[in-house]
């Protein structure tokens, strides 16, 4: 760190001299690590491009639409682009997608029918789609006599016995959770996918594998469907909207299986034929081309933000020594009052609403309160620099994102001495 960034957050952040100290020796034993995510993020690069570049993306691609929608190039230029990028044979990608949820929710309910069954195979789903798959008169996929099972990850990894055990001749799906939600379960690798989807389609080839791939985006060079999957899913505010997409959600994968998404999302036999550019599509595909530099710099921060902790006593998931297979980061805090005053601190660099205190709240789609901190350019986003808590037991924290690696740096710093001057944590 320069001298003059190093007074600069001394004088306008208060922030001790020794965490300054720390955070710079942190960074020195970083080196051969974010030269790795560089290595990532350049090949990522490249890949865009190509597909960019491969279905002739014009300026009259960039453009919005109305009314229905029909003969809308630039949705259709977005939605070659992302089959490319992705490598599958088609893709859904509109702003009528508010988020990673709502695309899973599609895909669930667009595929299965009732007397259906469906297995996770990582455990309890996302927080949010409880109520998706057994909320009682929801119009949850329950309701419509669809069934729900799951099985644990043992020891961080597939259960294989345990999911050759529950497949049966009524399993037409099976969904592969990549992130960690919110749980200390490690995400899952793309080799490990990979590994999970030869294993299921060795028992059966007809089942439908999904992927929750929300997180996930380009922090490896491949995606789920380069390894076997059927379906993927996940958010623009999250990593391939690269911190510009405003909202919206994308669904790769067979064609058929996204003609039957596209029913759900609009109507049968509509489809993909209808749905306008409600906002440009410029801003669409600006966000994906940004992407892998977005991401490349949330995991740097993820790094620093592992380590600085492992640093201090606490412990993380993952560790730094640890393979990502997604941007999030767990810090294991294990005590209320530490977990709110950590959020706290991170939201006072939030480059939107720093002035406002961060509170636990009854937030929909959980069952417990929450507190979330950032203050995002787009609300929700988690690309941009932020972090999660559900209030209960063992307190943890997860942190994800960041546009800017020198932002999470100092929100890291922040939040830290957020906790050293409400004498909740000590320097060594």
């Amino acid at each position: 760190m320069y001298s003059s960034s190093i007074n600069f957050i001394k004088e306008h952040f208060n922030i001790d001299e020794k965490l300054i100290l720390l955070s710079q020796e942190v960074l020195e034993g970083l080196k051969e690590e974010f030269a790795e995510i560089e290595k990532i993020e350049e090949y990522n690069q490249y890949k865009i491009i190509k597909a960019m570049a491969k279905n002739e993306l014009s300026d009259y691609c960039l453009l919005e639409s109305t009314g229905y929608g029909y003969n809308d190039i630039g949705r259709e230029a977005v939605e070659k682009i992302f089959s490319d990028v992705f490598k599958s044979e088609d893709a859904l990608v509109r702003p009528q997608i508010i988020s990673g949820t709502h695309a899973l929710s599609i895909c669930l309910f667009g595929i299965l029918r009732p007397g259906d069954e469906f297995l996770s195979v990582t455990g309890e789903p996302y927080d949010t789609l409880k109520n998706v798959i057994k909320g009682e008169g929801l119009g949850s996929l329950k309701d419509y006599n669809i069934k729900f099972s799951k099985i644990e990850l043992k020891h961080g990894k597939a259960d294989f016995e345990s999911i050759k055990n529950s497949i049966n001749e009524k399993t037409k799906l099976v969904l592969i959770q990549r992130s960690r939600g919110y749980s200390l379960r490690p995400s899952l690798s793309i080799s490990e996918i990979e590994e999970l989807i030869g294993f299921i389609k060795g028992l059966n080839k007809e089942i439908i594998c999904m992927v929750d791939n929300c997180y996930g985006e380009f922090v490896e060079e491949k995606e789920p469907i380069e390894v076997g999957a059927d379906l993927c899913a996940g958010s623009l505010i999250k990593n391939p909207g690269g911190g510009i997409a405003p909202t919206g959600g994308y669904i790769v994968g067979k064609k058929n299986l996204i003609e039957l998404c596209s029913y759900r999302l609009f109507a049968p036999g509509i489809g993909k034929n209808c749905g306008p550019s409600i906002i440009p599509n410029r801003i669409i595909l600006q966000g994906l081309f940004y992407a892998p530099m977005v991401v490349s710099e949330a995991k740097k921060g993820a790094l620093f933000t592992a380590k600085m902790f492992e640093s201090l006593g606490f412990e993380v998931f993952p560790k730094k020594e640890e393979k990502r297979s997604d941007i999030v980061t767990a810090l294991l805090l294990k005590n209320k009052e530490i977990l709110i005053e950590f959020c706290r601190g991170l939201q006072k660099v939030g480059p939107v609403d720093s002035h406002v205190t961060p509170e636990p709240w009854d937030m929909p789609g959980y069952d417990h309160q929450v507190i979330m901190a950032g203050g995002s350019f787009i609300q929700g986003a988690s690309i941009e620099l932020s972090a999660d808590a559900p209030i209960k037991e063992p307190y943890a924290v997860y942190v994800q994102g960041g546009l800017s690696f020198y932002h999470v740096k100092l929100g890291i710093l922040c939040a830290l001495q957020n906790l050293i001057n409400k004498k909740l944590i000590k320097l060594p």
